[in-house]
């Protein structure tokens, strides 16, 4: 998909790298956390439903190049329910699978963990659990966080520099459904 915008684009992806920190000792493993807040001129329920309740037919569709597929491997798409991601081949990852923690269409929260894959990361993280929320701007378009919570085995420190592609991978695919969302505005209504 092209994106028509580009120093839009670049003025985003910096204010998206300026991300708060905090790192929570525990007596086995440390808890690394990292806070992304972002805008959007998108309503907040129509992003949540495309971003969210519809990724697995959006994703594979509009970013061909890095998403194969998402299945849910096991559930119904709700709480509990583990959902695989499949990438194309050109990266360093085949596929990730997360279990859905919450799921709450009125709140507009998801909530999920990395159970399987991003083997590159297994030999220092036990677990990694995310959540997003998306809230109505008075605007007319929303505010959104996403937070991330690194469960990281005893010995090892995480730093931000080693997840900055990865985020930055999912701040490009937000941006590339911001604008499928802007050219289509009966999509997702």
């Amino acid at each position: 998909m092209y994106i028509k915008n580009l120093p839009l684009l670049r003025s985003s992806l910096k204010k998206f790298l300026q991300n708060q920190v905090v790192t929570t000792n525990t007596l086995a493993m440390a808890v690394t956390t990292f806070s992304s807040d972002f805008t959007s001129s998108i309503q907040a329920a129509r992003l949540f439903k495309a971003l969210i309740l519809d990724a697995h037919n959006l994703y594979p569709k509009i970013t061909p190049l890095a998403i194969k597929s998402i299945d849910t491997v096991e559930g119904e798409g709700g709480p509990g329910s583990i959902k695989q991601i499949n990438f194309e081949q050109d990266g360093q990852m085949k596929y990730v699978k997360h279990r859905i923690d919450a799921l709450d269409e009125e709140k507009m929260l998801y909530a999920y963990t990395l159970v399987e894959g991003g083997e590159a990361l297994k030999e220092k993280i036990h677990s990694i659990s995310y959540e997003m929320k998306f809230e109505p701007n008075p605007n007319g378009g929303c505010i959104g966080n996403k937070i991330s919570k690194y469960h990281v085995k005893e010995g090892f420190e995480i730093k931000e520099e080693e997840f900055q592609e990865g985020r930055l991978k999912d701040f490009g695919v937000f941006k590339v459904i911001e604008a499928f969302l802007l050219e289509n505005p009966n999509a997702y209504v």
